[in-house]
């Protein structure tokens, strides 16, 4: 079974405004219907067309000029397309990441606070697999996944870390290939250090406050993409 995605309404009439535009074949500088005719063509509200207007404007598929009309600005498929695939992932990674900060930041904290002697050599263990990974140029995805894990499970709050786990397969999106450069975040290694440095001398304000200035690079990164 797949899983059901929520899309809001302007996300809907964005995407049927591009299926307008390729079922009619139509060109960059090409008129689209007006404002008015895509409510009533769609049955929406013009509050959501506008959004809709808004998004296709920023990822430059649509032109509005204001008393003229709703112009086509790119109609190259694979641009067309991969942008709205761009952006629609960079949306989601950001509102994930929101969440990483509230909930995996508290973990940190905890982790610092509560981890235990064989936890912590557990995790030692795993920055240590990470360097060599990355040391030898392979796949450090999932290790650096595995360095997160322990931590929300260091942090000894298990009503936490189910909360956490119950998003496992929204996390994935940071670690597979994420707006498909697996490599993206490479430069947030350091922080995996100083991080467990931090939780190693049980001081939590330094853990989170390095943990905070990874997810601080991460959400420079998705947003420059």
């Amino acid at each position: 079974m797949h899983k059901i995605q929520k899309y809001n309404v302007h996300e809907l009439v964005a995407q049927e405004i591009q299926r307008y535009i390729e079922e009619h074949a139509l060109k960059e500088g090409d008129k689209l219907p007006s404002a008015g005719e895509l409510t009533a063509m769609f049955g929406v509200g013009r509050s959501s067309l506008r959004e809709a207007l808004r998004y296709l404007e920023a990822v430059d598929i649509v032109r509005v000029e204001n008393g003229k009309g709703i112009f086509v600005r790119d109609v190259d498929t694979f641009r067309f397309t991969g942008k709205v695939k761009v952006e629609n992932e960079k949306k989601f990674l950001l509102s994930i990441l929101d969440v990483r900060r509230a909930l995996e930041g508290k973990a940190v904290e905890l982790s610092a606070r509560n981890i235990n002697a064989n936890q912590l050599k557990e995790l030692e263990k795993i920055l240590q697999e990470y360097k060599r990974l990355k040391d030898s140029g392979k796949d450090t995805s999932q290790i650096d996944l595995a360095f997160h894990q322990h931590i929300i499970k260091s942090s000894g709050n298990p009503i936490l870390e189910s909360v956490i786990n119950s998003m496992s397969g929204l996390y994935q999106k940071f670690f597979n290939d994420p707006l498909g450069e697996k490599r993206l975040f490479d430069e947030t290694y350091p922080f995996h250090h100083t991080i467990y440095e931090g939780i190693s001398q049980h001081d939590p304000e330094r853990a989170t406050s390095e943990f905070h200035q990874m997810m601080d690079i991460i959400e420079k990164l998705i947003k420059t993409y």
